[in-house]
């Protein structure tokens, strides 16, 4: 068994597919209008869906936001240097919510970011 994919709902999915793929560097896997339920799926990631897990957009026609909620906490990447990506992320136009340093408590280093929707990301370097 595997994960397959993380399914977020997005207000505007050329907004969200710009964000994801220009800001964070994934690519567009593969997308699809359905027009009979009103909706629009757009698959995004670092690599082949057979064997990376990847987000999927979902665009319900006509709704532009949703309420994140409390249950929801962050969508995690791993990067080479949390420094470098943050700074890269930030002249792309992205939205950095926590600066790089080490996470509370620890001293691990990590970083946030918000997607259009108000989304978190957080950045993390490689496992050691």
């Amino acid at each position: 068994m595997r994960i397959l994919h993380t399914m977020i709902r997005v207000g505007d999915l050329d907004r969200s597919i710009d964000f994801y793929t220009s800001v964070l560097g994934m690519k567009l896997l593969r997308r699809k209008d359905y027009p009979d339920g009103k909706f629009t799926l757009a698959f995004v990631g670092y690599g082949d869906e057979r064997e990376q897990c990847v987000l999927e957009l979902t665009y319900n026609w006509g709704v532009d936001h949703y309420a994140l909620g409390n249950g929801f906490g962050h969508i995690a990447i791993e990067v080479d240097d949390v420094y470098a990506a943050a700074e890269r992320i930030r002249e792309r136009g992205g939205k950095i919510i926590r600066e790089p340093g080490p996470m509370n408590a620890g001293t691990t280093i990590i970083a946030f970011v918000e997607d259009p929707d108000g989304y978190q990301i957080e950045l993390l370097g490689p496992r050691g």
